[in-house]
C-alpha cells in the first residue's frame, strides 16, 4: 500500500477496526475512508454497492462483524449467522465488482474444529465438527474466507484472510452478558472491588486453555500482511502462548486489585477445551506479538475505567 492509497476500514468503531485505524495512522497512511453504521449499513446490499461505486477504495480491511461471547452466540445463532454472512458477502462482492486491489478479511479462531490438533494449524480448517456454542458465527466466518479464496481462484483477485485468537484491548465490549471472557472478568472484578463483594463466581471449572492477543498487536500484523502476504490459505494471528481460564481469572483479579474469593459454577459450560493457534506462518513472515498479557490487561483495565467515565458523562 502506498501512503496515499485509498483505504477503507469497515468497522472502524469496533475493537479491531479502531486498532487497524490507529495502526494505519501511526504508520503514515493519509487517505483512510470510514463510515459509521448510520452512514452505511453493510447488511444492505444496495447501500454497499453504491458506496463502493462512488468511493472506489484501493484497499479494504473488513473488520466489521456482529460479535459476542458464549451467551450471545448461544441465544441468537440465527442473528449471528445472518448478519455476519450478509455483511461480509456484500462487502467482498462489491470490492470485487469495483476492482479493489486487495482486501483483507478478519475472522476468528473459532472457525477451527472443536477438537483440532494443538496448536491449530491453518490446514486443519473443516477437518471435523465445530464448537456448538459458536457454530453459527464460525460458519459465517468460514463462508467469508472461502468466498475470498474462490474469488482468488476464479478471478485472480488478491484477497487474504486473517484468523485472530481471542482478542482484547481498547474499545472492547464490557457488557455483563454479551462480552468475551477477558473483558467480562475485568468488569466483574472491578464491580466486586467497588462493592466490596467477598466472592466472585465464574463460569465452568477454569480448566479450558486459552490464548489472548492484544488488539493493537493484531492491527500491526494486519497492516504488515496487507503489504507482505498474498495467498489463499488464511494466516493465524496469536501469541503462541496459552493460559488456563483459572489462571487468567487470578491474573485479572490481581491487575484490577480485587482481593476476595473466586468460586466456580461447574453447572455452566466451559466451551472448547483448548484453543491455541499455530502461529509459525506469521512468525516465518517476520511478525511476532509484542505485548505481554499482564501489560495488555492493565491497558484494557485503564480503557474500561475510561469507558465508564465517558458513559457517566
Amino acid at each position: 500500500m502506498e501512503k496515499d492509497s485509498k483505504i477503507f476500514v469497515a468497522g472502524h468503531r469496533g475493537m479491531v477496526g479502531s486498532a487497524i485505524l490507529r495502526a494505519l495512522q501511526r504508520q503514515g497512511y493519509t487517505n483512510i475512508i470510514t463510515r459509521t453504521r448510520a452512514q452505511l449499513d453493510l447488511t444492505r446490499q444496495a447501500e454497499v454497492e453504491d458506496f463502493f461505486a462512488s468511493e472506489r477504495p484501493d484497499y479494504v480491511f473488513l473488520a466489521a462483524a456482529k460479535v459476542g461471547g458464549i451467551v450471545a452466540n448461544s441465544s441468537a445463532p440465527a442473528d449471528f449467522m445472518y448478519q455476519n454472512m450478509i455483511l461480509e458477502m456484500n462487502v467482498i462482492n462489491a470490492a470485487w465488482r469495483t476492482g479493489v486491489r486487495k482486501l483483507q478479511f478478519l475472522g476468528s479462531s473459532c472457525i477451527y474444529p472443536r477438537l483440532a490438533p494443538q496448536p491449530m494449524p491453518e490446514s486443519c480448517l473443516l477437518t471435523s465438527s465445530l464448537e456448538q456454542t459458536n457454530e453459527a458465527y464460525a460458519l459465517a466466518k468460514i463462508s467469508g474466507l472461502k468466498y475470498c479464496e474462490y474469488l482468488n481462484r476464479q478471478y485472480g483477485t488478491d484477497y487474504i484472510s486473517v484468523m485472530p485468537t481471542n482478542l482484547y484491548g481498547p474499545n472492547d465490549n464490557y457488557h455483563p452478558e454479551h462480552s468475551h471472557v477477558l473483558p467480562a472478568l475485568i468488569r466483574r472484578f472491578h464491580e466486586a472491588k467497588v462493592s466490596g463483594a467477598a466472592e466472585v463466581t465464574c463460569w465452568g471449572d477454569g480448566s479450558p486453555m486459552r490464548e489472548f492477543l492484544f488488539v493493537d498487536d493484531l492491527a500491526d500484523l494486519c497492516v504488515f500482511l496487507m503489504n507482505n502476504y498474498s495467498g489463499n490459505e488464511t494466516v493465524n494471528a496469536g501469541t503462541g502462548r496459552e493460559i488456563s481460564i483459572k489462571d487468567l481469572t487470578a491474573l485479572v483479579a490481581d491487575v484490577v486489585g480485587y482481593k476476595g474469593r473466586i468460586l466456580w459454577d461447574t453447572s455452566r459450560p466451559n466451551g472448547t477445551p483448548r484453543k491455541l493457534l499455530d502461529v509459525s506462518k506469521a512468525t516465518a513472515l517476520g511478525w511476532t506479538a509484542s505485548t505481554s498479557l499482564r501489560d495488555g490487561i492493565a491497558l484494557s483495565y485503564a480503557d474500561f475505567l475510561s469507558s465508564q467515565i465517558r458513559t457517566e458523562r
